[in-house]
């Protein structure tokens, strides 16, 4: 009776810690949506409100008319997917070379792989901005999307997932039904490992989705900017920046994230569970 009891009382906590760890996580999504239904008076009013209010529409529709909220929102989705698609397939295609094949030189090319993980995204900031121009890509959505075509990291975590799910096994069989490299990648090695891509598709569309810097620096024509950029507009040089109108951005901006996140996850999920059943 004891150990039952304190097996109850261990699940129980366990319990109520998942519960305040959500409650905590999910938060600053409430918030950013009480913040963006009230003015910015009611924003810095003390105590601060903790329901939402009543100026929304107000709020989104001043933000429709500060900025191209739509056309900037369009031109960060093409960004994200096409950057999306491309890293999913290239760095698939690479971890799956350095995972299961061996061929002189792939340590080398691996160290040098890592070393480039390694160097911090702003150093390559310079280098990056005089290629694009030099290819007459500055001010295009091109000169967002093909230097982040590929990455360091998406190429590391699909290397690691495929050498612990794509058994050296299946690899032989495939082979000995006469299967070249291209089938084994689309037909073998891209099943097992689609919730390896679905994680990988999750990170790199909620990079690109939020990524300010580069877009800053590459899209000299202020009227045709990504989403982060525009958004980042809305604050006054003159200290009247209007609260409620940039978190009633923020919270529109949000939506595609939580969109793409719960497709992914459940993807994610549906292809574990289908692994346990198998």
């Amino acid at each position: 009776m004891k150990g039952m009891k304190g097996t109850r009382a261990r699940g129980l906590t366990l319990h109520i810690s998942l519960i305040a760890g959500v409650l905590v996580s999910l938060f600053p999504f409430y918030w950013t949506i009480v913040m963006s239904t009230h003015s910015s008076t009611e924003i810095f009013q003390y105590p601060p409100k903790l329901l939402p209010g009543s100026h929304f529409d107000e709020n989104v529709h001043h933000l429709f008319q500060k900025i191209d909220f739509f056309g900037s929102m369009f031109n960060t989705l093409i960004v994200a997917v096409s950057v999306t698609f491309l890293v999913l397939f290239f760095d698939s295609l690479a971890a799956f070379v350095f995972a299961k094949f061996r061929f002189p030189g792939r340590r080398a090319l691996f160290v040098i792989m890592m070393g480039i993980f390694m160097v911090p995204a702003q150093l390559q900031a310079i280098p990056q901005f005089v290629i694009m121009a030099k290819l007459g890509w500055i001010g295009s959505l091109t000169s967002l999307v093909i230097p982040a075509a590929a990455n360091a990291f998406g190429i590391f975590w699909m290397r690691q997932y495929m050498k612990g799910s794509i058994h050296d096994e299946l690899m032989d069989s495939s082979r000995l039904d006469g299967c070249g490299f291209l089938r084994q990648y689309w037909h073998v090695a891209l099943p097992v490992v689609r919730p390896g891509l679905a994680f990988l598709g999750i990170f790199t569309f909620m990079a690109q989705w939020n990524d300010y810097a580069w877009p800053l620096i590459a899209l000299i024509n202020p009227d045709h900017v990504t989403l982060q950029v525009a958004l980042s507009q809305l604050n006054s040089v003159n200290g009247t920046t209007d609260y409620g109108m940039v978190m009633a951005g923020a919270l529109l901006a949000l939506i595609p994230l939580l969109v793409v996140f719960f497709i992914g996850a459940r993807q994610i999920m549906a292809d574990l569970a289908k692994g346990a059943i198998r």
